[in-house]
């Protein structure tokens, strides 16, 4: 299988980096260090490179979404009444300014797009459904689907 052509070559090292940071993003350098087993500066270097690189995109915090009163998942396909770059280009700019969609995937398949959403609850989702979802532009069909669980879930690549 291919690789793409922005992919960068990793030595065992810059995965080891890889795999603490995905899991421990405020770790100090010389906690990084010790725990990989690395000098401090020898460190610093590799992850300054896998950040210039863009190996390393950015650092955040991850937000407990119960504790924000976002609870309940919702995935939402969409399908566009036509698939012209003028129809893709005005319903992508509209979906990417959804408070409530946490991503969105063009697909291959039956449906054009699928949504991330969250919400408080059934009734916020309506909410949501009315005030935006209904208003996108160049939608044919949609069909929301409940989360009931989230068994596993992660944001840490395998590297």
């Amino acid at each position: 299988m291919a690789r793409p052509t922005d992919a960068i070559d990793l030595d065992e090292m810059d995965r080891k980096l890889l795999r603490v940071l995905q899991r421990k993003g405020r770790i100090s350098n010389a906690d990084l260090s010790e725990e990989v087993n690395l000098s401090p500066s020898a460190c610093h270097r590799r992850v300054q490179r896998l950040e210039a690189t863009g190996v390393i995109r950015d650092y955040v915090a991850l937000a407990d979404a119960r504790k924000l009163d976002k609870p309940t998942t919702v995935f939402v396909e969409i399908r566009l009444a036509g698939q012209s770059d003028d129809v893709l280009q005005a319903f992508e700019a509209a979906v990417s300014r959804v408070p409530d969609i946490l991503e969105c995937h063009l697909m291959a398949g039956t449906a054009d797009y699928l949504l991330k959403v969250v919400a408080a609850d059934t009734e916020d989702f309506a909410r949501i459904h009315r005030q935006y979802l209904a208003r996108l532009p160049g939608v044919a069909q949609m069909q929301s689907s409940f989360a009931l669980k989230t068994v596993f879930k992660t944001t840490a690549l395998p590297v």
